[in-house]
């Protein structure tokens, strides 16, 4: 039991990396031949050395993509609704399978990618997701929509299944999080400018222009990431069974650390996916009013996202990772409950607050699993990226079901149950925390 608890890392949501190497000779380890990624011959990247720009830049352009593409029809649900006749839960699942997609397939990829690596998954996943973005426009039903939608979110798995574990092997250790971090702001920019370039071409061309214009700025992000992508020099191929699969999963699962944190990123994807998706439908109704153009304009909020998404590692270095996570839960909810306001300055701010404290959060978290995971990192991921977007798909989903019960207050409720959740999971962790401190402090003290 003392050994146990000698080598156990603090029990929260993610502790840092100084705590966790001290609490763990082998985590020392690890951390001392990362530290080893400054010498040229380790093959890592670090910020300012040959590749790291690169790299960074081919994957914000992936970032960008990603989002741009799986959430291309959120911005036009109420156009979709208008022009097709349907209800905005109906509608929804235009958004909802495709990330429903995205969860079913990212776990298959993440195995798939360590047989293939990481860089070819990922131009194969961009490259077959930007030629389906093509045909989406053409959708002669809302079940035809619908179901390439849900291919499309397939296609897309590829990405987040390998994205994390090519930045854990090829970036070193402490630049991690402020890579991933940088990825996680491609979401959000991909995120803003597909809904917006949709509300703008929808209110002049309608919806399917829209799509058509999301698309080829998909195709155009897929030539750039292929240009610039660096290639891979930490990889090693292997053959991943399904057994051996299981196995992976089963003990990536088995680790409390990595539940807490892929529960944690499901439960900010909820209030996230159940907002965004709803909202387009309370600001063109009473007593707002707004056209489609501007409605998808409010999407510009997403660079709040790409700002706390991207100062992550510093909000993590001041206030360690709970502390990080316990401000991202107060900011989002807070921002739930300012768009209960019928004004549309108010609900504006209400958003900044809800998209800040989702993006830190998700960074955090996806961070976390990277650096927690010492093998099969790819998996990892994918089971965090699993549950985020499962989370995505019934927030959106549930989010549409208690708009059209309840109103704007019933998809807030949905929220901040949610976010109740994640502070609980936190508390959770914090509690564990003290009581492992106190006692290792009562064996040193004997």
């Amino acid at each position: 039991m003392r050994a146990y608890l000698r080598s156990m890392p603090p029990a929260d949501t993610g502790a840092s990396v100084t705590d966790r190497a001290a609490a763990s000779p082998q985590l020392s380890t690890a951390s001392s031949s990362t530290a080893a990624a400054v010498d040229p011959e380790s093959g890592k990247l670090r910020p300012g050395g040959p590749g790291y720009r690169r790299m960074s830049f081919a994957l914000f352009a992936a970032g960008v993509a990603t989002f741009a593409l799986l959430y291309s029809t959120q911005a036009l649900l109420p156009a979709i609704s208008t022009d097709l006749g349907v209800t905005p839960d109906q509608a929804s699942w235009t958004v909802s399978a495709a990330t429903f997609g995205l969860a079913l397939g990212v776990i298959p990829l993440s195995a798939v990618s360590e047989r293939l690596g990481r860089r070819t998954l990922m131009t194969a996943s961009l490259s077959v997701a930007a030629l389906i973005a093509m045909l989406v426009p053409f959708a002669p039903s809302l079940g035809w929509l619908i179901a390439l939608r849900a291919v499309q979110g397939v296609a897309l798995a590829g990405l987040p299944a390998s994205a994390m574990a090519f930045l854990a092997e090829e970036v070193r250790a402490k630049a991690l999080v402020a890579a991933i971090g940088l990825f996680v702001a491609g979401n959000s920019i991909g995120g803003m400018s597909g809904r917006i370039v949709t509300g703008w071409v929808a209110q002049a061309w309608g919806w399917r222009a829209g799509l058509a214009a999301v698309g080829a700025m998909a195709v155009v992000c897929a030539v750039t990431f292929r240009l610039l992508v660096p290639k891979a020099r930490n990889f090693t191929s292997r053959s991943v069974g399904p057994r051996a699969l299981a196995r992976t999963l089963g003990g990536h699962l088995a680790d409390p650390l990595l539940r807490r944190l892929y529960a944690i990123g499901g439960l900010f994807m909820t209030v996230f996916g159940a907002v965004y998706t709803v909202i387009g439908y309370r600001l063109v109704s009473a007593p707002f009013h707004l056209p489609q153009g501007v409605v998808g304009s409010i999407f510009v909020i997403y660079l709040v996202g790409t700002v706390s998404s991207a100062a992550a590692g510093k909000l993590v270095g001041r206030m360690g990772r709970r502390g990080a996570l316990y401000l991202a839960v107060g900011a989002t909810s807070a921002g739930l409950l300012l768009t209960l306001a019928e004004s549309v300055v108010a609900v504006l701010a209400g958003l900044v607050l809800i998209t800040a404290g989702f993006f830190a959060g998700h960074a955090v978290a996806s961070s976390s699993v990277s650096r927690t995971a010492k093998t099969a990192r790819a998996q990892a991921s994918a089971l965090y990226q699993c549950a985020y977007y499962i989370g995505s798909s019934l927030g959106g989903a549930l989010g549409a079901l208690a708009f059209r019960a309840a109103g704007w207050e019933g998809t807030v409720l949905l929220g901040l149950a949610a976010m109740v959740g994640a502070a609980s999971i936190t508390l959770y962790a914090t509690r564990k925390a003290v009581v492992e401190r106190r006692l290792l402090h009562l064996e040193k003290a004997a």
